[in-house]
């Protein structure tokens, strides 16, 4: 008999059942105190307490070792390693106006840090590729500029020339001129000072990708 039958003739049992339930050797050993051929109702509260431990014992059995957790579809930080934080901070501060409380952290060893503010509840960090490599655990490794890409949608090719050119200004390499793309928008890449990339974009048919 499984158990869950086994716990459910238990807590089924009446007193009349349970008084025909022999004594046995071993619970006589481990109940004395309890007398256990004493009455019914002793035996009835002793065999419910065995099988719940045998039940509840059965059941943690079952249970995975390993909690699963669906990673959630967010994103709070997009940390890019620079060899010079100084000047990245000048870049996006200054060149391209991006809100940040300056450089944090220096009192630490591989502390150092600059943090930006994009839309709510995500921020851009400027972190130097030593204290990431540190942190991390990686070797430090040559930078590559393809390794991913960033990009800022605008609502117009008006507004991609503009920020591309204001880019440029505040000392971004143009690598790729805007120009009309093969799903039907307008966009420009450029290089910050550390080699990413920056795609400027204007896409009519963002809105249905969702």
């Amino acid at each position: 008999m499984g158990v869950p039958s086994t716990f459910n003739a238990v807590i089924g049992f009446n007193y009349p059942l349970v008084a025909q339930v022999p004594p046995c050797p071993l619970l006589l050993k481990n109940f004395t105190p309890l007398h256990w051929a004493s009455s019914a109702r002793t035996k009835y509260i002793v065999c419910c307490q065995i099988a719940i431990i045998i039940f509840q014992l059965s059941q943690a059995s079952q249970l995975t070792p390993h909690i699963h957790l669906a990673v959630k579809p967010t994103i709070s930080f997009i940390t890019i390693g620079v060899d010079d934080l100084e000047r990245s901070v000048t870049f996006y501060r200054d060149g391209l106006g991006l809100a940040t409380k300056g450089i944090v952290g220096t009192e630490f060893e591989n502390g150092a840090v600059a943090f930006f503010s994009l839309q709510p509840g995500l921020k851009l960090a400027l972190w130097p590729r030593k204290s990431l490599a540190a942190d991390s655990g990686v070797p430090l490794q040559p930078p590559s500029a393809t390794e991913f890409a960033l990009a800022h949608n605008v609502g117009s090719c008006a507004e991609v020339d503009a920020l591309l050119i204001q880019a440029r200004g505040a000392g971004a390499k143009i690598v790729k001129p805007a120009e009309t793309t093969f799903y039907g928008g307008y966009a420009g890449y450029f290089q910050d000072p550390d080699g990413h990339l920056w795609e400027i974009a204007f896409n009519p048919t963002s809105a249905a990708l969702g």
